[in-house]
């Protein structure tokens, strides 16, 4: 007669899975994370590496302090009435005029769309530098606060440019945004300065040359 399987066994508490975890195994130090050595671009958004976050704060602390408090018209040189009607004219002549960039700045923080100008404004200081160090340092800082996807003040840019940008970024230039400065460039004129000349802002700067003109006539 065949010998009967063995009886299971009663279940008379948790698994040894299921038990809560020993005084000595709750006490013990958590594991450190593994580290992750730093990306070899330290210009991409992904890289945590310590030394480009010590960069990123200081320079950003740096730029705050630099474009704060937004300067305002009578901050420049006081346009003249010819000056302004000018702007109307080209939006090339606005953006050639100190006055006329301070102006349609404060009319772009208005629409929220004030890092259009600043981009513009970094790229023309960085075609004006001749250094390489402070070229590739400078580049990176643009990529990293209007280009990359991660920052607040992104700009516009189609795929066929940023992709561009990126590649270029592995041996950065005065010259790595031109494209992408260009693009930009096309959208303030196309989109905003139409919106400018009709603004309040412009208009009353009009006005103001005016009542001037007839108080000297």
């Amino acid at each position: 007669m065949p010998t009967p399987p063995e009886a299971e066994k009663q279940h008379t508490g948790p698994e040894e899975g299921d038990q809560p975890p020993s005084m000595s195994s709750r006490d013990a130090a958590p594991q450190a994370p593994p580290r992750r050595n730093p990306c070899c671009l330290c210009w991409c958004c992904c890289c945590s590496c310590s030394w480009n976050e010590e960069r990123r704060r200081a320079w950003r602390a740096s730029r705050e302090s630099r474009l704060q408090p937004l300067p305002s018209c009578e901050a420049c040189a006081t346009p003249s009435p010819e000056e302004v009607r000018s702007w109307a004219q080209s939006f090339d002549k606005l953006m050639h005029s100190p006055a006329g960039r301070s102006v349609f700045r404060e009319f772009l923080r208005t629409e929220y769309s004030e890092e259009n100008m600043l981009f513009w404004l970094a790229c023309e200081e960085l075609k004006a530098e001749a250094n390489q160090h402070v070229v590739d340092e400078k580049a990176r800082l643009i990529y990293e606060d209007y280009v990359s996807i991660l920052s607040p003040k992104e700009v516009s840019l189609d795929s066929r440019v940023r992709e561009g940008v990126n590649k270029q970024m592995q041996e950065p230039s005065a010259h790595t945004f031109d494209d992408a400065q260009l693009q930009i460039y096309t959208l303030m004129h196309r989109d905003s300065y139409p919106r400018f000349l009709s603004s309040p802002a412009y208009r009353a700067l009009l006005l103001r040359g005016r009542s001037t003109s007839s108080s000297e006539a």
